[in-house]
């Protein structure tokens, strides 16, 4: 197979790679935006949607398909729940303070993951894919479900899209995002907001785990590289633009699979590291991002 056929396989494997990536990285991004909390736990709702899922899919009698509908929906409610808890149990006691709330973010990482752990266990498990068809390529077969999963992430990129612009819900949280005072003197319930966002963006992350599940194996450990690439993604676009996050999740996505295509997974994931840093460096505020005043 010449260099083009190869080329355009690692694009693709790279196009699923953003797709979940961009997800994650939304759901992170959206968190930061409105609460200014820095979410160190991220990667681990990201694992518990994919623990869920192989639960789901275990008790669904019928079809893969059946048991997959299941668990889109089931996982990332749970997750979004426990998440909304962990926000008015801690978060909201903290006061939201940035240095509070970074320590027990990852308090509650581990809580989280020795959980998994204990009821889980320590193997990998695969989840059936909902669908089995293969794109048939001139130089190869390509598999119809990662197709999928770049398509259900656009079409639940695109809603996440639209009700932060064009709902009274989005309204209400750009409000809270720009003055929490203010919001709250007009009658806006804040820590209820701050509640469902947080439930948001774990259920974000928890979506992005049960699309992935059925192409990596869902393990205790595995939210430790989608925490790291989200925040990759997030700085490089810029902390709560949910625009540079998209755009940067497409470029990293893109990039990760040329590079592992041709290279090592491991440089993919340095490059990435060095991009931080120049963006650090040269524009501190992402691509997408605003200068503080």
């Amino acid at each position: 197979m010449d260099f083009g056929p190869f080329l355009l396989l690692a694009l693709m494997e790279g196009l699923v790679t953003a797709a979940v990536l961009a997800l994650s990285a939304a759901g992170l991004s959206l968190v930061f935006g409105i609460m200014r909390v820095v979410n160190v736990a991220h990667g681990e709702f990201f694992m518990l949607g994919a623990v869920l899922a192989w639960f789901v899919t275990q008790w669904v009698p019928g079809p893969p398909a059946l048991g997959f509908a299941v668990a889109l929906v089931v996982g990332p409610l749970v997750v979004g729940a426990i998440a909304a808890l962990a926000d008015m149990l801690v978060l909201k006691r903290l006061g939201y303070e940035p240095e509070a709330t970074i320590v027990a973010t990852i308090g509650l990482l581990y809580i989280l993951q020795q959980a998994a752990l204990s009821l889980y266990g320590p193997d990998a498990r695969p989840v059936p894919a909902p669908v089995d068809f293969r794109l048939q390529l001139p130089w190869f077969g390509y598999s119809g479900y990662k197709l999928v999963v770049v398509a259900v992430a656009v079409l639940l990129l695109a809603g996440l899209w639209m009700i932060l612009r064009h709902s009274r819900a989005g309204l209400v949280m750009r409000a809270t995002q720009i003055d929490r005072d203010m919001a709250r003197a007009f009658g806006i319930n804040v820590d209820r907001v701050y509640a469902g966002v947080f439930a948001m963006g774990a259920g974000l992350a928890a979506i992005a785990a049960v699309l992935i599940v059925p192409i990596r194996q869902a393990h205790y450990l595995m939210g430790d590289e989608p925490l790291l690439l989200s925040f990759i993604v997030v700085i490089i676009g810029g902390l709560g633009s949910l625009r540079g996050t998209l755009v940067a999740a497409l470029i990293i996505g893109l990039s990760d699979g040329v590079i592992s295509t041709f290279f090592a997974p491991t440089l993919a994931k340095i490059v990435a590291t060095l991009a931080v840093a120049l963006i650090l460096v040269m524009r501190p505020q992402g691509l997408f991002g605003t200068r503080p005043a």
